[in-house]
């Protein structure tokens, strides 16, 4: 099997039997929603919380080697666990705990990436708002593949526009969903 499924399996089976909420973004995500492309190390956000972070970082680092010597001062500060498989497949596990996080992770769901391989993943409209806080040019090639593979109509476009709002806010970040409007514009006929 592909060592990127076998990292994501090991991931999930951790997660499952400590009983911590988490669900596979990043390339995980853009390969159920957007079109198959190439990942180099599997991203997870895990459901933490705010004073449980320790807690979920033993059971990880319990699990998988650290990427870094300081990898939990690291992930105490930054909220990302850099963690690494024996095949070396990097992990990136996020530390979440802002309401929106907790609702992607509950309304993620399972995919079969394999054969009898169900990986959970965020919902595509979880991934569009966080490809579009996260506004790289490879998130917007994401974000316009969610919209052609989904079409406007498959999508809970409110839901998407205001999850992102307060996120965009935050980051003082005004023009992220002009650009959402117009590239959504320019895909409806």
């Amino acid at each position: 099997m592909n060592v990127l499924i076998d990292a994501a399996i090991a991931v999930q089976r951790v997660l499952e039997e400590a009983g911590i909420g988490f669900c596979f973004i990043g390339g995980f995500a853009a390969q159920r929603h957007a079109e198959p492309r190439v990942t180099r190390d599997v991203d997870v956000a895990v459901l933490t919380g705010l004073g449980n972070e320790a807690h979920v970082i033993d059971v990880l680092l319990a699990a998988f080697p650290a990427r870094r010597g300081d990898a939990r001062a690291f992930a105490e500060r930054y909220r990302v666990l850099l963690l690494s498989t024996a095949a070396g497949v990097g992990i990136d596990a996020t530390l979440t705990a802002l309401p929106f996080e907790a609702d992607m992770i509950a309304r993620s769901s399972s995919f079969e990436f394999a054969p009898g391989v169900l990986l959970r993943t965020c919902s595509a409209e979880d991934l569009l708002t966080m490809k579009i806080f996260a506004g790289r040019p490879i998130d917007w090639r994401d974000v316009e593949m969610v919209l052609r593979r989904y079409g406007p109509d498959g999508l809970d476009l409110n839901a998407v526009r205001t999850a992102v709002a307060p996120l965009l806010a935050a980051k003082d970040d005004s023009h992220a969903m002009g650009e959402f409007e117009r590239l959504l514009a320019r895909m409806t006929p």
